[in-house]
């Protein structure tokens, strides 16, 4: 006697996805409406659609196959059938074994659309599944995105549960955001303690029409953890909100707060962002951990020549020193390990910072407050009748914040300081911009460095890059001949310890140092090109260079350093 198939529903709750009362209500549902229940489960936001894809392998005997990975991606020949068929039907060859076509699916229960391929194909089929989401995105051209766990919701069965009774669909206000045992605190703990342990540099939570997107930034790139039941939009930004001293009832205009928690026995801070969008507040928490800015020069990523001269700037009587990119590019990380470096007791070191981001001990540091009047103008006028050896202005945003810091930098003190520009000669000018007067730019400024974050790769599972492996294009970019490349160029391998192949981040850096002829330009009002033809003929390596270096010495890819340092199509 055949042995009975297992349901679609029953695999789901002992795996722990489903409750029983929420397939219920699914079943529901889907009789209601006359959809299947996969369809039903995944719209409803009970489960994700890799969930239900997973669960119909299981309950067919068949293998689920995840496009996301590379090795899978790669053995798609889509030259095996039509490419009619494949756009038809949604499927995917992967070649023949044992006489038969193995063919990615997203339905096994359309045994018509099996049939007929078996008849035009003239061919065996041993199918496979998929999602059908990432099959479309991979017919498409586009590379499907993998869920940083896919195989585990966020919304665990006691917390979709009870939010599910508690609530009516439209209004949630009935939701205990403050009690510990509340299945939505539980959320968001888990939330804020999972993002740690993976690494994540900011956790984004993103209302969408149908349902609240969450994301983790993992080594500089936003990874999709889950899709939240819409339902538990104003609950989760709710208790957020909450936790970082914010004003709930307030969803009109942006606020900013901070969270404290302990995660694994460290205090882990979060600088909170809420801006109000068209279908909710997008709230993002950035992640400040202790540790990343003690990690030292030498494990930021520099070159050993750009680490020598580093050390030489900042141990220099007086100056300012500026550090340039856009946000996200580890300036501040940069400027704390400097003054890590320096903090000794014989030094007095100030900060103005807006907000603080990091507590460091024999440092003192000042936080801007506006509202009440502490603005970066006044915290450098009081700053210098402490006197100070060191001064780190936050940013330096305005022509009186500029101006401050550098008759500070003339008076005596060293002063370190970002600008958001995205080289090191545009920082000239954009000093001369704000209303700056040349000759003090020039008289103050002892070097200007540049910088961005590259991914590195993992050195468990990186791989020489055969040809096919190295796109010309990205090579050209970064000043590489396909020649040099073969040999020295690796290629990122995912693995368990690395799911995209890389693992971390380091710096590439463009390092001014002020002379003679850069301060005559600086005084003469040049332009940028011409500020910047100076520098490179006074030994300054450009951002490209520099992770070119780094390509060949196997820490990067020549894609990475293209993403990141904007070359033009001359690499410079």
């Amino acid at each position: 006697m055949a042995r009975s198939r297992k349901k679609l529903g029953d695999i789901l709750v002992g795996w722990g996805v489903l409750s029983k009362e929420d397939l219920a209500s699914a079943i529901k549902a889907a009789k209601a409406t006359g959809r299947r229940l996969g369809e039903t489960l995944v719209e409803g936001g009970f489960c994700s659609e890799e969930h239900v894809a997973k669960a119909l392998a299981d309950q067919f005997g068949m293998q689920y196959v995840d496009l996301s990975a590379s090795e899978v991606a790669s053995q798609i020949d889509m030259k095996a059938i039509d490419e009619s068929l494949v756009k038809r039907y949604h499927v995917l060859p992967m070649g023949k074994a044992s006489g038969k076509l193995q063919l990615i699916i997203h339905d096994p229960l359309d045994l018509d659309l099996l049939e007929n391929l078996r008849f035009r194909l003239n061919s065996q089929i041993e199918p496979r599944i998929a999602s059908k989401t990432q099959i479309k995105a991979f017919i498409e051209g586009r590379r499907p995105e993998r869920q940083v766990a896919p195989d585990e919701s966020l919304v665990t069965e006691s917390i979709d549960r009870t939010i599910d009774r508690s609530v009516d669909r439209s209004m949630d206000k009935s939701i205990d955001v403050t009690s510990e045992d509340a299945p939505i605190v539980r959320l968001c703990n888990r939330i804020l303690s999972e993002a740690v342990r993976m690494r994540a540099s900011d956790i984004h939570i993103e209302p969408m029409g149908d349902r609240v997107r969450l994301r983790y930034r993992i080594d500089g790139v936003c990874m999709e953890r889950d899709n939240l039941p819409k339902r538990m939009q104003n609950a989760l930004l709710s208790r957020v909100k909450l936790m970082a001293g914010m004003n709930i009832a307030e969803k009109r205009v942006p606020q900013d707060g901070r969270i404290k928690i302990p995660v694994d026995d460290t205090l882990i801070d979060y600088r909170v962002s809420a801006c109000p969008a068209y279908h909710g507040e997008s709230v993002v928490l950035r992640i400040l951990r202790p540790e990343s800015v003690r990690i030292g020069l030498a494990n930021l990523g520099f070159e050993p020549d750009n680490l020598e001269v580093f050390n030489r700037i900042i141990r220099r009587p007086n100056g300012i020193f500026l550090v340039t990119g856009p946000t996200g590019s580890g300036k501040t990380t940069t400027l704390y390990s400097a003054l890590d470096v320096l903090n000794r007791p014989d030094r007095k070191i100030i900060t103005a910072e807006d907000p603080v981001e990091y507590n460091f001990e024999g440092i003192n540091q000042c936080q801007v407050r506006e509202s009440i009047g502490l603005t970066f103008q006044a915290i450098l006028r009081s700053m210098l009748r402490q006197a100070p050896n060191i001064i780190l202005v936050g940013e330096i945003r305005d022509r009186e914040v500029g101006e401050i810091a550098i008759q500070a930098a003339l008076t005596g003190h060293l002063v370190f300081s970002t600008l958001h520009t995205n080289d090191a000669p545009s920082a000239i000018t954009r000093l001369i911009d704000m209303g700056i007067k040349p000759f003090l730019v020039a008289s103050s400024i002892q070097a200007i460095m540049a910088q961005r974050l590259v991914r590195v790769l993992y050195d468990g599972s990186k791989q020489l890059a055969e040809k096919e492996d190295l796109d010309p294009k990205y090579l050209q970019l970064i000043g590489l001949s396909m020649e040099e490349a073969l040999g020295r160029v690796y290629k990122p391998v995912p693995c368990p310890e690395a799911e995209t192949g890389y693992k971390g981040r380091q710096g590439i850096f463009e390092l001014l140092q002020m002379n003679a002829e850069l301060r005559d330009l600086a005084f003469k009002l040049a332009t940028v090109s011409e500020l910047r033809q100076a520098a490179l003929n006074a030994g300054m390596r450009p951002l490209v260079a520099d992770g070119r270096i780094k390509v060949l010495n196997g820490v990067t890819t020549p894609a990475e350093v293209a993403r990141v340092s904007q070359v033009d199509e001359s690499g410079t």
